[in-house]
């Protein structure tokens, strides 16, 4: 698990992939690769979700993260750990979910919102806390949160981060942030998705 997380570290932001098909999944994920992201996170939403990831991970292997969004089930838990997914993320805080994913060795982002879920969350062994929705709370909450959650919790908003608010959070001390419509939506072509993600990596890095 350090391995991955050390892996993150180098390059913290997440390409969350809510509609993409099975028929763009080798494109996009490529875009992004030469684009410079390594951890992608198709959403179970999306149709046909599971052979989107069986393709982008034959195409890349252990080159990228990949991770499953969107998780809801326990059932759908074990279905991607059958696959090889690395990363089990949701938009909620699941109990049941976090016992699953830790169970089955792959790394635990649940979805948090208020302080109680987030203690709640460290205590069942959740890797990475994934703030949610993070344009609604505001990096003056996560700052908040993070004087009194243990040290060196690693936390990740996702939702209406953008290069503009970028350099926010990072000062604010998030381990990670997640990019969703604001780097790819259905139907973008892969040169303007490997131009947004150019552009995420070059603004990450102005941050630091």
């Amino acid at each position: 698990m350090s391995e991955i997380l050390d892996k993150i570290a180098k390059m913290p932001l997440i390409a969350i992939l809510r509609g993409i098909e099975p028929s763009e999944a080798d494109e996009i994920s490529t875009a992004l690769v030469n684009g410079g992201l390594a951890f992608m996170e198709v959403t179970l939403n999306s149709d046909n979700w599971q052979r989107s990831l069986e393709i982008m991970r034959d195409k890349h292997g252990d080159d990228i993260i990949l991770g499953a969004g969107t998780v809801l089930e326990v059932e759908q838990v074990k279905q991607l750990a059958a696959i090889g997914i690395k990363a089990i993320i949701s938009p909620n805080m699941d109990l049941e979910i976090i016992k699953a994913t830790k169970d089955l060795g792959m790394l635990s982002i649940p979805g948090c919102y208020t302080p109680t879920e987030c203690f709640t969350a460290l205590k069942a062994g959740a890797d990475i806390l994934k703030i949610f929705p993070a344009d609604n709370l505001g990096v003056s909450h996560i700052k908040a949160i993070s004087a009194v959650l243990p040290a060196g919790t690693k936390i990740c908003p996702t939702g209406g981060v953008n290069k503009e608010n970028m350099a926010s959070f990072q000062q604010a001390g998030v381990f990670a942030m997640g990019m969703g419509s604001a780097l790819y939506k259905p139907k973008k072509l892969a040169a303007d998705v490997e131009k947004s993600a150019r552009e995420f990596v070059e603004a990450y890095n102005s941050g630091l």
